[in-house]
């Protein structure tokens, strides 16, 4: 990646051939993410668990469809090794972007939601980044992006079990940044606040006045435009946190 124009979101054409691992790609900020990338010439690994969705929009992209239960370790080894067949070698850019959101208190949090959100926000993110990692050290590039949240540095309540595991996300992160340097591979942790995804859907946003109602919240695409800014910067410049927020 050219360093030219690193403080103004990076030159054009600057991802054109390169390859991206997009996981959580069936939906909300992951496939607008998709689309993103693939509008900046890149070819994308789409990753998730609904077949279909991934089928659809990596046609409609020209990328692969990665079906792939990213909570167990055996299945996110395969996927690199499938990924590398495809695409001649590890990913340029990973966007770990796989989520579930719940809201309850503390009290009517049950064992099942805490471990759901646990596997799926944070397991799965470090599985993603642990079985790519070696090859990306080894090749001396790379970009990491997490999807963090605004939930993993502001506590909300009724966020408990979501808290936890965003707060671990940014602590897997901040370790990963001391791991990383000197080895050419960068780590971004994107945070950012309430996007109007299908994550709200089972909510009832009419019913909860204390929530932000869906025309306050980010769009997937705004979020999106955040990941092709930090991975069009020269391979000199890592950004290592970004928060958004809408206005």
């Amino acid at each position: 990646m050219s360093e030219s124009g690193a403080g103004t979101g990076g030159a054009a054409g600057a991802l054109s051939g390169k390859t991206a691992l997009v996981t959580g790609a069936s939906g909300g900020i992951g496939s607008a993410t998709a689309r993103a990338l693939a509008a900046e010439g890149m070819r994308v690994g789409l990753v998730g668990r609904r077949r279909e969705m991934l089928q659809s929009i990596a046609e409609e992209l020209g990328g692969w469809s990665l079906p792939c239960n990213l909570t167990d370790a055996e299945a996110t080894a395969r996927l690199r090794d499938v990924f590398a067949e495809l695409a001649g070698g590890p990913p340029d850019l990973i966007v770990a972007s796989a989520g579930v959101f719940s809201i309850h208190t503390i009290e009517e949090t049950s064992t099942e939601e805490l471990d759901r959100n646990l596997e799926v926000n944070l397991r799965a993110s470090f599985l993603t980044i642990r079985t790519f990692l070696a090859q990306l050290k080894e090749r001396g590039s790379g970009t990491i992006v997490q999807v963090g949240s605004v939930a993993g540095r502001r506590a909300f309540a009724g966020n408990g079990a979501y808290s936890a595991s965003k707060f671990g996300v940014r602590g897997l992160h901040e370790v990963l940044l001391q791991e990383l340097r000197g080895t050419g591979v960068r780590a971004t942790l994107l945070e950012p606040a309430a996007t109007d995804t299908s994550l709200w859907d089972p909510i009832g946003l009419d019913r909860r006045p204390e929530l932000p109602s869906r025309k306050e919240m980010l769009e997937p695409m705004s979020v999106a435009a955040c990941v092709v800014f930090v991975a069009k910067q020269g391979p000199r410049v890592q950004i290592p946190y970004l928060a958004v927020e809408a206005i």
